[in-house]
Parts: C-alpha cells; structure tokens; sequence
C-alpha cells in the first residue's frame, strides 16, 4: 500500500490491525513498513531445536509463553503454524496380501482419486505440460468419495478400496521445518514501534536460556534454543566485515608510511585509532543503543576520522621542526595551533550526525560516531603530543 503522504501512512497503519481482526478474525494479518536491515521475516527470531515434534511443539509453547510476557513483543508465532487435520488409510495387511494388492497401489489409487497421477507431458513450444489422470470434479469434492474407487487384484478383478482400507482422520504439522537433520520450530514476533529488533532479543535471551537449562535438568538437553531473525543475519554480516579487517589494516599502515614517511610516526598515528572506543561504549550505554552491524560500521568510519587528526597534529610538528623550532615548543605550538581546526571539524562531524542518531536503523551508527569523536578529539589533543614526546625522548631542553 502506497499512501499519499505520512500522516495518511500513520492513519491506515493504525486502522487496518482493527480492520483485519474484525472483518477476517480466522487470519493472522500483520501491517508493517519496509523494514530496515536485513531481509527477515520478522525482526525477533528464535529457532528451537529438537529431535522428537511432538514434544518440539511444547518446548516451542513454553518459548512463546515466556515472549508473550514482554511488553515490546507483538503477535508472537512459529513457523510450523497451527496443525492440520490430515486423513491416512490404515490398511488391513492380511487382506492386501491375500487379494495381492500392495500398499504401492493403494496409495496411488487414493492419490488419483483425490490429487491426480502424472502419466504424462505434453510439449507446447518450449514448454512441458504434466498430463493429469484424477476423477472428475463432483467425484472428488468429499473425501466419501473414497469409497468409491477399486482397485485392481492378482485375480485381474477389482475391489472397493474401502473393503481393505479404513479412511482415518488426524492432526498434523502442516508444515515441519529442519535444520541439521533435526526438527526446528522458529518462534517469532514483532516489536513495538521504535524499537531494534536486537534490542528485545536481548532482553528475552536471558530468560529463555534460563528456560533451556530447566529442560537440560530435566534430562531433555537435545532440545536447544538458538537465536535467529535479523540478529543472527546481523551478526552473519559483521563476520564479513570482521574478516576484511586484516587487510584493512594492511593498507591503512601502508598509507600512513607514505605519508609520514616514518614507520614510527605511523605506528604513533596508528595507535590513536583506538581512542575512541571509550567514547563509544559510554554512548551507546547512555542511548540505550545496540552495538550491532550498522554500529561497527560507525566504529570503523570512526578509527579513520581519529588518525585523520592525528596526521594533521603529526604532519604540523614535522613542518615546525623543519623551520628550526625547538622539538618541544613544536609540539605545544602545533597542538595550540591546531586546536581550533581540529575541534571545529569533530564539532560539524558530530552536529552532522545529530539528524541521522533519531533513526531507529541507522541511530547505532551515528551514536557511536558522535560519542567516540568527541572522546577521540579530547584524547588526541593531550594524548598525540604526549605520546610523540615520549616516543622520541623530547625534553623541553631538546632541539
């Protein structure tokens, strides 16, 4: 649905959930935005693992019992959705035996009758077309109609199916999902508006793993929980990020060398990289933020905002130094003289981010910019000068 403009976005967002519950209460309607971060059905995942379904389906209760309790969760389900009421022959073998009907032909009698068997294609240019032999359609409208399919005998005659088949009715899965050869229910939900997807996940992990020891001390440690949905996608995409870092590194070293033509004077401006962390963490913990994906990216984008200063603070001591400047008033002059430019930069990165930190997707990453610049440019102005002069054993008697 495309409105017109968002106050009519707002307004039909908030109307169709009353709409829906109202006019079709026998379907589970969901209304949502396009979502922001990885392509998940839903933002709060966690699979249960298991071997036996049956008792699957309970543990996978007892986890959407224990996230109905949050507030921040909305229209808690699974993916194996509700069972299905499913019809199976049970067949009396001595009499199949005895007339020579095997259970081949009794289950491809019943899938005529109420499905239909391929026998055949049919080519139509570049296309094949499944030629399908079932009954008519008002002889396969009931399941009673069962009753009237034969099948045929070793003596070459026909029987009713039903004299040695009895039609049985009961509830099944209508749909079991594995992974790793095991069965796997994935119990999911939505969130309240204004809230990250990571953010309930892990205020429920707690609870849930308490869950999962209960299960183990009961002697049920083949049942598990794991997380999934856009945590573990996120998490999936840092891991590639993560794997890059070495070479990143590599090159950012090599550029720093280039430029400053000193391999200690790199490492000195490779070292302030770091210095934003504090920052970070001590921002992201005031917010309330998730450190996930979009925030390591923010980390990254930050380490190459801090040695940028670090360079300019580096490269204005060399200059003095080879105008004749005494080697320490050259690095209280480049501090004193770069103070300002280096601060007003930091200043229009940070209001720069201020705008984007209000975004529930990209919020993380602009925190984390924010919070670490502003510790990174205090740190780099009274830590960068000390650490050279420390580096190189300057004194205020040195030249």
């Amino acid at each position: 649905v495309l409105p017109q403009d968002l106050p009519t976005r707002e307004a039909l967002r908030n109307k169709l959930p009353a709409l829906l519950a109202q006019e079709f209460p026998e379907v589970r309607g969901r209304v949502k935005l396009l979502a922001n971060g990885p392509p998940v059905a839903f933002p709060v995942q966690f699979r249960v693992i298991g071997t036996d379904p049956l008792v699957l389906r309970e543990r996978a209760d007892e986890v959407k019992a224990v996230m109905r309790t949050s507030p921040n969760t909305r229209g808690v389900n699974d993916n194996w959705n509700e069972s299905i009421k499913v019809m199976r022959l049970e067949v009396d073998q001595a009499k199949a035996r005895a007339l020579g009907v095997t259970s081949q032909s009794i289950a491809q009698a019943a899938k005529t009758i109420l499905v239909g068997s391929v026998v055949g294609q049919y080519r139509e240019g570049d296309k094949l077309i499944d030629i399908v032999l079932r009954q008519p359609q008002d002889e396969r409208n009931a399941i009673t109609d069962i009753a009237n399919a034969y099948l045929p005998t070793a003596s070459g005659k026909s029987i009713p199916l039903t004299q040695i088949a009895k039609p049985v009715f009961t509830w099944e899965p209508g749909v079991m999902w594995r992974e790793s050869r095991d069965y796997a229910i994935t119990v999911q939900s939505d969130i309240v508006e204004g809230l990250q997807g990571a953010t309930v996940t892990n205020e429920l992990l707690p609870q849930l793993k308490r869950l999962e020891a209960q299960w183990a001390q009961a002697g049920q440690s083949a049942y598990h929980i794991v997380v999934a949905g856009a945590v573990a996608e996120s998490a999936k995409g840092s891991s590639s990020i993560v794997a890059g870092v070495p070479v990143m590194l590599f090159i950012t070293f090599t550029l720093l060398m280039l430029q400053l033509h000193s391999f200690s004077r790199a490492v000195l401006v490779f070292l302030t990289g770091p210095l934003g962390i504090a920052g970070v963490a001590g921002a992201l913990l005031l917010l309330n933020r998730p450190f996930g994906f979009v925030a390591l990216l923010g980390v990254i984008a930050l380490m190459g905002m801090i040695q940028r200063n670090s360079v300019i603070l580096i490269d204005q001591i060399e200059q003095d130094r080879a105008r004749g400047v005494l080697a320490w008033e050259a690095i209280v002059g480049a501090a004193t003289r770069r103070l300002r430019p280096i601060v007003l930069t930091a200043a229009a990165a940070v209001l720069a981010m201020i705008p984007l930190s209000r975004s529930v997707f990209w919020g993380p990453m602009a925190v984390a910019i924010m919070g670490g610049l502003i510790v990174a440019t205090v740190l780099t102005l009274l830590a960068l000068p000390a650490m050279y002069a420390a580096w190189f054993r300057v004194t205020p008697s040195s030249r």
